[in-house]
């Protein structure tokens, strides 16, 4: 989802406002605050005065029920009683319509998403006060409430050079509908800055519980509470929204504005309140974030410093390798939709410039890349077990009186090579002179034999050979030809469908096994900088994702071992380090990473089981 941004900065931000009757946020008051009352009943909290650099001064929104009508507009702010109005432009200041102004006022101000007026123009305006003591402020009853706000002024901008009297100016009044089953009472909004996704909570609290109806729009939603009674404003809330209560004939109507968020809408009793969460995308330059709340069920988050840990049930979840077509990159959460996943984590290094990998890819017993037979290596069964080691895998050809190991995975022929590939559907294989072989997996015949060029159907396995090489294999359609793949490792590797390889080999028996010698890495080049670190574990028993937000390949191995990870390797790091899992704010996903990564060939996807079954 996409919202037009209303906000650019990263950083965590709470707030949280009431209103009763009326509209408006909680105001984080100073000490010289004061409860306000009308006709001796205490108002809500957020009606409270507030003290600003120009003295003590009330919002616009709660004037009304002081019997003020009000137009509540920076640039032009209207204040009428009885008759007697001040308006208010930043091009002209305060000019008073029908009285003369007896002093200088101070200025209105900004606070907290409202606009503040100082008290004593409500003095100015001949507002009745019944107590002014340093624990209360205390108004009159007013005559009538101002239901609706007043139109922009007739001659905004230009001073008022002599006081005219104004006959005072009707206002209608639209009380709460007499019949009114419920009331509005009070209006709570609150808002949570998580990166760069906005979480806004609208809660409408009513006195008895109603049906309502939502209709949505574009620019947001309006909900109608039929028969209820409600007190009419119009607020500006500090995202950004705009939220408007109004009273007809039939019952409230609220509308929430806002610019694109998405708005979730559901109720929750005792007392019995309707909910509007309303989540904006403001900058899609950044990932969204985790939210801890909202992940898929068996899947624990944990945080410990810069290391962040993502933990899957093994009852619900196992892990597979999932790859995009060969030669083409994806987004993570484009490989983790391809499988119906839960969550992923970006697979081993490749070729920017072709995105093929560079090590071992093995997906459902067939290995797709060959490995270098050197590098940690990550194996999956098809039970979901994770097997962690250095296998050197191989297919290997047989038949009666023979046994010939394949040289390399790869689609480009070689005569001096047994080569082999699973084919696409779009990629060429083959030669002049030289045979390929197509068998499907698990067959145990040759189902084509070919020379020349050819392109294998997806799924099927090609194995192209000078035939004066390799004068054993054979060369005909129908005869017997066993494929195995061995993966010349202990025997458990033996049950392993999916394998990966990338390394290092960071963590084993909790223990830190990091051993770049052995597997070849250059600890002076740019892959053991100290950067973004995406690793596959195993920790507590469950599948893992780790990310650690900056650190050297040492460092995160170490991280690891204090958390109480049992075994890990090391993924494509850097500039592909990526970790999503589904759910998040407004169902946008969540990612570890707070960078954008560059797409992968391949990943490790957590699948839920019951799919897995399924197929």
């Amino acid at each position: 989802m996409k919202g037009s941004p209303r906000r650019s900065s990263s950083r965590r931000l709470r707030t949280s406002g009431t209103l009763t009757a009326l509209l408006g946020l909680t105001l984080l008051g100073a000490a010289a605050a004061r409860p306000v009352a009308v006709a001796g009943v205490v108002q809500a909290s957020a009606v409270e005065s507030r003290v600003l650099p120009g003295g003590e001064a009330l919002a616009v929104w709660t004037l009304p029920r002081l019997g003020v009508a009000v137009r509540n507009d920076p640039v032009d702010l209207r204040l009428l009683f009885r008759g007697r109005e001040l308006r208010f432009a930043p091009a002209t200041g305060w000019r008073a319509v029908g009285f003369t102004l007896g002093g200088k006022l101070s200025l209105p101000q900004l606070a907290g998403g409202s606009l503040y007026v100082p008290v004593t123009a409500l003095t100015a305006l001949g507002v009745p006060v019944l107590a002014d003591t340093p624990a209360l402020l205390d108004f009159g009853a007013p005559e009538s409430v101002p239901a609706g706000t007043l139109p922009p002024s007739p001659d905004p901008g230009v001073p008022a050079v002599t006081p005219v009297p104004a006959p005072p100016i009707p206002v209608t009044v639209v009380p709460p509908t007499p019949s009114a089953s419920a009331n509005l009472d009070t209006v709570r909004v609150s808002r949570t800055l998580h990166r760069t996704v906005e979480v806004q909570r609208v809660v409408l609290e009513l006195s008895a519980t109603v049906p309502y109806t939502v209709t949505r729009a574009q620019d947001g939603v309006n909900l109608t509470l039929p028969g209820v009674g409600v007190t009419p404003g119009t607020q500006t809330l500090e995202s950004g929204d705009t939220l408007t209560l109004a009273q007809g004939a039939a019952g409230a109507s609220v509308t929430l504005a806002t610019s694109g968020g998405r708005s979730e809408i559901f109720t929750l009793d005792n007392p019995y309140r309707v909910v509007v969460d309303t989540t904006t995308y403001l900058d899609n330059t950044v990932p969204p974030p985790v939210d801890p709340d909202a992940l898929p069920d068996g899947v624990a988050y944990r945080q410990l410093g810069g290391l962040h840990l993502l933990s899957f049930d093994p009852a619900l979840y196992q892990p597979r390798v999932v790859t995009a077509a060969t030669g083409r990159a994806s987004g993570v959460a484009d490989l983790v939709k391809q499988a119906g996943g839960v969550a992923g984590v970006n697979g081993g290094y490749f070729d920017p410039a072709s995105r093929l990998p560079v090590d071992l890819v093995a997906v459902g017993g067939l290995m797709t890349a060959p490995s270098l037979e050197k590098r940690g290596t990550l194996g999956f069964t098809a039970q979901g077990g994770t097997l962690f080691g250095y296998p050197r895998p191989r297919y290997v050809l047989s038949g009666a009186g023979f046994s010939v190991t394949v040289n390399s995975v790869r689609s480009k022929p070689d005569a001096g090579l047994l080569t082999a590939f699973v084919g696409d559907g779009r990629t060429r294989v083959g030669a002049d002179a030289l045979t390929t072989l197509l068998v499907a997996p698990g067959s145990a015949t040759v189902g084509r034999a070919l020379t020349g060029g050819v392109t294998p159907p997806e799924g099927t396995l090609a194995f192209t050979f000078d035939p004066a090489r390799f004068p054993q294999l054979p060369r005909a359609a129908g005869a017997p030809l066993g494929v195995a793949l061995n993966w010349r490792a202990d025997s458990i590797w033996d049950t392993a469908v999916d394998a990966l390889s990338a390394g290092p080999l960071l963590v084993q028996g909790g223990r830190v096994v990091l051993d770049a010698q052995r597997e070849g890495f250059n600890t002076a080049g740019s892959i053991w900088r100290a950067t973004r670190q995406v690793a596959f574990g195993v920790l507590g028993g469950q599948p893992t994702i780790a990310f650690l937000e900056h650190g050297s390949p040492d460092a995160f191995a170490a991280a690891l071992a204090r958390a109480g990870v049992q075994d890990a390797v090391r993924l494509d790091s850097g500039s592909s380090a990526t970790a999503f899992v589904t759910g998040g704010y407004g169902n946008l996903g969540g990612y570890l990473n707070t960078v954008w990564s560059r797409p992968v060939p391949n990943a490790i996807v957590l699948v839920p089981r019951s799919q897995t079954a399924r197929k």
